[in-house]
């Protein structure tokens, strides 16, 4: 894939429960396969949850209908993105077959509405006027291709397109110069989510100046089922632990405290 990348990072502590990790790759750029455009998939296991990461760049294009192709890619990723169903053949192989899906990345989604008009909203901050007409929470209310999924609420200015290492909208006056490139301001950079047990807290955007985008973040939490054994075998760490906080102390009554196996100590 050129351009694409997504990594996933776990602490240490549950790390050896993360089994039957997988990539998979589809290319949606030109001729229907260069990897310009398209989808990197990362899914594994935790416990007994299946999670599921798309990092995408959907096609470009801020005319009428070119939304149409943005959703012809979304649809194709669906359907191309298989995985290996595993020893015991118990694992998911689609997409949507996980329990927590996450689609994020550059997915072009633009606003549908005069260029002019875009500016002057985005201008005075109205940012539910522009939201109304955005592509994404269309496909997302009214759609096929992402029906079910989800996304937060947008709280932030528009992603997408400022010129280099600034805070200016392409198309605005940037450094006393017009800018020929025009680019209509749009919140091309998205987090959206499938499947129960995920539960936004956060969404919002960084102000990274590196490119022509503002990246966005998103913190969740996640149900995860886990096995009785892990259950039974994460009570007794538990226990263990408690015993050996509880061991050097003495609880006498509710007025005395009785260190043992300290020399001194302090308060």
């Amino acid at each position: 894939m050129v351009g694409i990348f997504i990594s996933v990072w776990t602490k240490g502590d549950i790390r050896p429960f993360i089994q039957h990790p997988s990539v998979s790759c589809i290319g949606c750029g030109i001729m229907g396969c260069l990897g310009n455009k398209g989808s990197v998939t990362v899914r594994f296991q935790l416990h007994e949850t299946s999670f599921c990461f798309v990092c995408s760049h959907l096609a470009s294009g801020g005319k009428e209908g070119d939304e149409k192709c943005r959703n012809s890619n979304v649809a194709e990723i669906f359907s191309r993105t298989t995985f290996p169903r595993g020893p015991l053949h118990d694992l998911p192989r689609n997409i949507l077959d996980h329990d927590h899906v996450i689609l994020l990345g550059d997915l072009n989604y633009r606003i549908s509405l005069p260029e002019e008009t875009t500016r002057l909203l985005v201008e005075k901050k109205d940012w539910d006027s522009l939201l109304e007409n955005d592509q994404l929470m269309m496909e997302l209310m009214n759609g096929n291709n992402l029906k079910g999924w989800h996304e937060g609420p947008i709280k932030f200015a528009p992603t997408y397109k400022y010129c280099p290492n600034s805070d200016i909208y392409y198309g605005c006056c940037c450094h006393g110069k017009k800018i020929e490139k025009k680019r209509a301001p749009a919140w091309c950079d998205r987090i959206v989510w499938y499947g129960k047990g995920l539960k936004q807290v956060e969404y919002t955007r960084s102000e990274s100046k590196l490119s022509d985008h503002r990246p966005v973040r998103a913190i969740f939490t996640a149900a995860v089922r886990v096995s009785s054994e892990v259950k039974s075998l994460q009570n007794l760490s538990l226990s263990e632990r408690f015993e050996k906080i509880k061991t050097p102390f003495e609880v006498s009554s509710t007025d005395e405290i009785v260190c043992r196996k300290q020399l001194s100590f302090r308060l």
